[in-house]
């Protein structure tokens, strides 16, 4: 990079994600992740493609800090872990911020956003935080 610094490590890569999903286990989360990459698909209108070996990642966007680091990242992530369902950019926005009392128990952490069980959120609310990640911009910060 022309700051010196490495690029980021997760990239996107050529697995496919039908054969990344099948693999997960315990079968509840491999269902849990065939529904949400169904449902993201059909929300964010755009195709999924595997960023490092365990997130799913709809739309790219490029990111630039002051310091003149840069490096492109997914608008929509997800992924499938045993202790919960983590999502990536539904909570970069205002807007996406005031939807998040409409999906139900979650909690959040910096960029991520986390859910136990799929049945316990609202899906529509799911897919109204996804619409608005995609529509997302490139980034400066």
């Amino acid at each position: 990079m022309a700051d010196g610094r490495a690029p980021n490590k997760t990239q996107p890569t050529a697995v496919p994600v039908a054969d990344f999903v099948a693999a997960v286990e315990p079968a509840r989360r491999r269902d849990e992740a065939e529904r949400i990459v169904a449902l993201l698909t059909d929300a964010t209108g755009v195709d999924p493609v595997m960023w490092g070996p365990s997130i799913i990642g709809w739309g790219t966007y490029t990111y630039r800090y002051a310091s003149g680091r840069s490096g492109d990242w997914m608008k929509v992530g997800f992924s499938p872990r045993k202790a919960q369902l983590t999502f990536y950019g539904l909570q970069d926005s205002e807007e996406q911020k005031s939807l998040l009392a409409a999906l139900g128990p979650h909690t959040t952490g910096v960029g991520c956003l986390y859910v136990k069980r799929l049945e316990q959120i609202e899906t529509s609310a799911l897919a109204a935080l996804a619409r608005l990640g995609i529509a997302r911009g490139d980034h400066t910060a």
